[in-house]
């Protein structure tokens, strides 16, 4: 100990001497000039020098008239804007491995990882346009270009003060969007997050609230939607058929499939898929139907499943007169575990309302429905004529088809074009044919 104390003031001693033979030039040469040029002595003035550390005079700015326009160029150059990287290097293909690619290339061009978090929302932004917006590692990847244990705080001040509010909200605009595409983290990235943030930081608590929540809410849908949905249309049909009519006893008729044909002229003809549902209850209730009273075929209805959406068409009827209702007694033993009617002798009170009615709105019934991918007024004949095996009484009852312009999604580019040709004529016809009423037209349709 006695010698280390000995070696430190020995430098001491011989920086002071330093100083003080650095001082005795400097007034030394003042000397000499004030001797020399007695005259512009009284418009000087001495600037006392002040000592700065190494890390200063690295950063210290650089005049503007110093600087060439090539340097400002190749400077301009080099600031590449990050939606532009990921253009560069998936240039053909963007899937994950070239996703990870531009990833590496990021963290291996600066140790410092500067412009980190513009980096991280521009990669949050393109994930859809790669398809990697469902993978949790590449979410984990994201967050290991955060410079670890620089914004962790180090004090409850830095902590109640929100330390480095930008780095911390880009975290958790991350864990935002995995939560939105229902992506539940694992153990790499709390410790990612620990190692990044802290454990009281912002998102460590966003962290904390997402898998807290997220369990309870994993298995409350009692109809649930799978991730990846069939490719094929018959089978998605199928599926979205099955899931509008919720009842275990439908059945699911595919009454044509998708293929393409060539007529004895020489031209190909691509023949649209039909799918249709029906359930015993609804083939009851149009056996019982009145034969002087029409049925409607109507659509095409969306459903979304998801990003997919698609369309459906129904069979139903008016609601039946009240003159014509006749009420059936209800069967207790037709459904044990939900019964039909209940008789409740429950005793008023003088507080209720006994004004308060709900008002009942019968749209009557569903017979059946069915998906295709091209909903004219022929297709859907072939649906009915289908129907008709199973029930009978379709040839005798008037069918009369309700059918709102169909969909972009369900025409193919020979119908667009059609489509549109038929736009730039109707206006034409509309000029020499009188106006009528809505009813009249959808009239015109139906099959007797």
């Amino acid at each position: 100990m006695k010698c280390a104390r000995c070696l430190l003031q020995l430098q001491c001693l011989r920086l002071v001497g330093q100083s003080a033979r650095s001082a005795a030039q400097h007034g030394a040469l003042l000397r000499s000039a004030s001797s020399s040029q007695p005259d512009m002595l009284h418009n000087t003035q001495v600037l006392r020098r002040f000592h700065g550390s190494p890390a200063c005079a690295k950063s210290r700015p650089v005049p503007a008239e110093f600087i060439n326009e090539d340097d400002k160029k190749r400077d301009e150059k080099s600031l590449v804007a990050h939606d532009d990287l990921f253009e560069q290097v998936a240039k053909e293909v963007k899937t994950k491995a070239t996703f990870n690619k531009v990833v590496d290339v990021f963290i291996k061009r600066d140790i410092r990882r500067r412009g980190h978090v513009e980096f991280i929302y521009a990669a949050l932004k393109k994930m859809p346009e790669f398809g990697v917006e469902r993978d949790l590692a590449v979410y984990n990847k994201l967050l290991d270009v955060f410079p670890k244990e620089v914004f962790v705080p180090r004090n409850f001040i830095q902590r109640m003060f929100n330390h480095y509010p930008r780095q911390q909200e880009c975290g958790v605009q991350l864990l935002e969007q995995m939560e939105n595409y229902g992506i539940m983290p694992n153990m790499e990235t709390k410790v990612l997050l620990v190692q990044i943030f802290g454990e009281k930081g912002h998102p460590m608590r966003k962290y904390q609230r997402i898998m807290y929540w997220f369990p309870k809410f994993k298995h409350i849908n009692p109809f649930p939607v799978p991730q990846q949905l069939p490719e094929d249309p018959v089978d998605l049909a199928r599926f979205s058929l099955t899931r509008i009519a919720n009842d275990l006893d439908a059945k699911v008729t595919v009454y044509q499939l998708p293929s393409t044909d060539i007529t004895e002229s020489g031209e190909q003809i691509t023949l649209p898929h039909i799918v249709g549902i029906q359930s015993p209850s609804q083939m009851e209730l149009l056996a019982q139907h009145s034969p002087s009273r029409p049925v409607f075929v109507e659509g095409p209805f969306p459903l979304w499943l998801r990003k997919t959406c698609v369309y459906y068409y129904v069979l139903r009827a008016d609601p039946t007169p009240p003159d014509e209702k006749v009420e059936e007694p209800f069967d207790p033993e037709r459904c044990l575990a939900f019964p039909l009617q209940l008789d409740l002798d429950l005793d008023r009170d003088f507080g209720d309302e006994e004004s308060f009615d709900v008002e009942d709105l019968d749209e009557g019934p569903v017979f059946a429905m069915c998906m295709t991918s091209q909903g004219d007024q022929a297709v859907l004949n072939q649906w009915i004529s289908g129907l008709q095996q199973n029930n009978p009484i379709l040839g005798q009852v008037p069918t009369l088809f309700r059918l709102d312009p169909g969909p972009r999604e369900l025409q193919g580019p020979a119908d667009t074009e059609s489509a549109h040709h038929h736009r730039t004529d109707r206006p034409q016809r509309e000029e020499r044919q009188p106006e009528e009423d809505e009813e009249p037209r959808r009239s015109q349709g139906a099959k007797w």
